[in-house]
């Protein structure tokens, strides 16, 4: 249904125009609210790729259209959108509970989860109507009593309401997320389906908004109803580097988004920026970077085994030179021994005298080191000094890799060793709980505001550390064995705005989630810029959204159409009444007239929003909205046909004078000398209205 009214590509328009209007075999919209129905065979082909000339419209025979469509739920109707009876030859076709189940599920259930609300109520008649079934009211409220129909649709057992088993009995369902079943949340399984979702519709009807619900659910948090909470645990996961948000628009290309070159200048391993020249290096965009962190969790501590950060020391260390075949050892033996190594000489620093700088100074300086020439600035004291000293138990360690990258994170759990190697060197050690590696490295501005320096170790600041996402990465490799990974969501904003293909590259095939990896069609690309192989983990959720009054820019791709889920977001006038109560206007009225009329002069994709009125307290705030964007608007959307926009606002005339409406005023233009003989078609100026606006014509009052 979502494909049919968002056909717009060539080959949308030849699939459906290959068949031709039904006369007979319509589905009923499982939208509420919403008079529209959509003929049988484009919906079916669509979905099996069949042609007109390999399908039939109706239900004689299970493969045809509207019996595949009856099977699965739906309401088969007329031209009139009054349903069809079930002729009683065709026993194929599903009768009973088990059909007052899906259209239950289908009209009922998903619409108002789709929509946002808490709970549903289901009167017994009105499905049994829908259903088409004969004075069978029993078979329908056994069906919505049984654990069946919890199990299909998702909910817990419903509350049950007036006489038993009747016409008006009625079902009260409360609809948390979609695992929720009998009562109590399923656990977010590793092999659940990633979801990949649309939400679509006009301007200013809260698609933005909705994301950071859709996202909070998706990441298996509660989802709060005050909106204050809801962007308190949100923010606390964008914190994290659970949720990314990005907004896409006609630049937007894949380097940003996959991985790119940029220029870079300086040595990887060195502070000097301006030396080493200049280079370009690969750089991941935002989508592999969370997808990055999505693989690379095997899910969270629990709370009573979770390492907080609590204003612990954070430590940058070096363990042997990243880029040195020769040192890859160290850090492997740290790893895999559970300590941190530190080099510069192997001189014994136990004794309690090296607590004291000056003691350090001077046994490097009886060594000879930099030809006696040490102070407290020198690398030989000042790291030992600091491994030695500062560092105390329960400090955290990250380990770099270069000075863009960290590899590991850890807490020291003891005090100073010293371990000689008979190859000599790297003879200092700490123990450590090694919390979190990854060989390959991630960004250190993903937990830190700046490049990390050369020096072996030092401590960071506090007011540059991203505590959240730190505290993420330290829980999230825990879990030993298999486990359930984090749930990570990336919401792409105004996803219509760029050119998808260009965008998403080789990425379009990876989204599917029977291709994601861990699946069973696991697939991996090789990406262009640095080499690696990539794939897009399960756990990484992407909800977008998508502005139907934009047609300017390149559409969505049918390739990525056919991966995500579209959820049609429209506007609900409904919400606009405490705004009414403060302004004194009708605004649900209000905008459900103004809508009406968009819908008969253009169509319905280029509706006005409830977004644009919701924050109105005052008449004079309505007047502003109205003024400052709905008028400009409708302009945009008549092409300055303002003849079409009074229409909209209820200020046009069928007498050819001058108009003084509630929002416009009309005036007639003089002909020029010439053509002021009376056969010139006249011809008019519009204004807006510099006063405040007057309601009641374009209210009916």
């Amino acid at each position: 249904m979502d494909a049919f009214d968002l056909r717009e590509t060539a080959e949308f328009e030849t699939l459906f125009s290959a068949f031709k209007e039904p006369t007979k075999y319509w589905v009923r919209s499982t939208k509420p609210r919403e008079d529209r129905k959509y003929p049988t065979k484009p919906i079916v082909g669509f979905l099996s790729q069949k042609t007109s000339s390999t399908l039939n419209g109706g239900w004689s025979q299970p493969s045809d259209a509207a019996a595949k469509l009856h099977e699965a739920g739906y309401v088969i109707v007329d031209k009139n959108d009054v349903p069809l009876p079930l002729p009683d030859e065709y026993l194929h076709l599903m009768r009973g509970a088990d059909r007052a189940r899906f259209v239950a599920l289908n009209y009922f259930i998903e619409p108002a989860r789709e929509a946002g609300q808490s709970s549903v109520t289901i009167r017994a008649g009105d499905l049994h109507d829908l259903c088409g079934l004969e004075k069978n009211w029993a078979n329908v409220c056994q069906a919505l009593e049984g654990e069946k129909f919890q199990s299909l649709a998702q909910v817990a057992a419903p509350k049950i309401e007036g006489p038993a088993r009747s016409t008006t009995t009625m079902f009260t369902f409360e609809l948390g997320p979609k695992d929720f079943i009998n009562g109590e949340h399923m656990p977010h399984s590793a092999n659940t389906a990633a979801e990949n979702l649309i939400l679509f519709g006009p301007p200013g009807t809260g698609k933005t908004y909705r994301t950071a619900a859709e996202a909070v659910r998706l990441c298996g948090e509660e989802v709060p109803e005050d909106r204050d909470d809801l962007m308190a645990v949100y923010q606390g996961l964008l914190a994290a580097g659970r949720i990314e948000f990005v907004t896409f628009h006609q630049s937007m290309a894949y380097e940003e988004f996959v991985e790119g070159r940029q220029p870079m200048t300086g040595a990887d391993d060195s502070e000097d920026t301006s030396s080493a020249g200049f280079r370009l290096e690969t750089v991941p965009g935002i989508f592999r970077r969370i997808a990055k962190r999505a693989e690379t969790s095997r899910g969270h501590a629990s709370d009573e085994e979770m390492v907080r950060f609590d204003g612990r020391q954070v430590f940058k260390m070096s363990i042997g030179e990243a880029n040195n075949p020769e040192d890859a050892h160290l850090f492997e033996e740290a790893i895999k021994g559970g300590y941190a190594l530190l080099g510069f000489g192997d001189i014994d620093w136990s004794d309690d005298k090296f607590a004291n700088r000056e003691a350090i100074i001077e046994a490097c300086k009886a060594r000879g080191d930099q030809n006696g020439n040490v102070d407290a600035r020198s690398g030989v004291v000042q790291m030992p000094f600091i491994f030695r000293n500062w560092v105390r138990e329960g400090d955290i360690v990250i380990v770099s890799k270069g000075n863009g990258l960290f590899r590991a994170i850890g807490e020291f759990t003891g005090g100073y060793e010293f371990a000689p190697r008979p190859e000599g060197g790297y003879a200092h050690r700490r123990a450590v709980r090694w919390l979190w590696v990854d060989r390959e490295g991630v960004p250190v501005d993903e937990i830190y505001s700046r490049k990390f320096s050369q020096k072996s170790i030092y401590a960071l600041y506090d007011a540059e550390l991203n505590v959240p996402a730190l505290e993420r990465y330290m829980n999230s490799q825990q879990n030993e064995g298999p486990s359930e990974p984090e749930p990570f969501v990336l919401i792409i904003d105004e996803i219509n705005r760029a050119n998808i293909s260009k965008v998403f590259g080789e990425l379009i095939t990876l989204l599917e989630p029977d291709k994601r990896l861990g699946q069973p069609n696991q697939l991996k690309v090789r990406l262009p810029y640095s080499g690696d192989e990539f794939g897009v983990p399960s756990n990484l959720h992407i909800v977008g959204t998508m502005n139907t009054a934009d047609r300017s820019i390149a559409l969505l791709d049918t390739a990525l159409r056919r991966r995500f889920t579209f959820r049609e977001i429209m506007p609900n006038p409904s919400v606009l009444k405490e705004a009414a109560a403060r302004t004194g206007i009708d605004l649900p009225t209000l905008l459900t007239i103004i809508n009406e009329r968009i819908e008969y002069l253009y169509d319905r994709d280029h509706q006005i929003g409830h977004a644009y009125f919701t924050g109105c307290d005052t008449r004079a705030d309505v007047d502003e909205v109205i003024r400052h964007k709905v008028i400009p608007l409708l302009a945009e959307y008549f092409f300055e046909d303002w003849g079409k926009i009074a229409a909209v606002l209820g200020d046009l005339d069928t007498h050819d004078g001058p108009i003084e409406g509630g929002f416009l005023n009309r005036s007639v233009l003089k002909a020029p000398p010439g053509l002021d003989n009376g056969e010139a078609m006249p011809r008019f100026r519009w204004d807006v209205r510099k006063d405040s606006f007057n309601y009641a014509r374009l209210l009916g009052s």
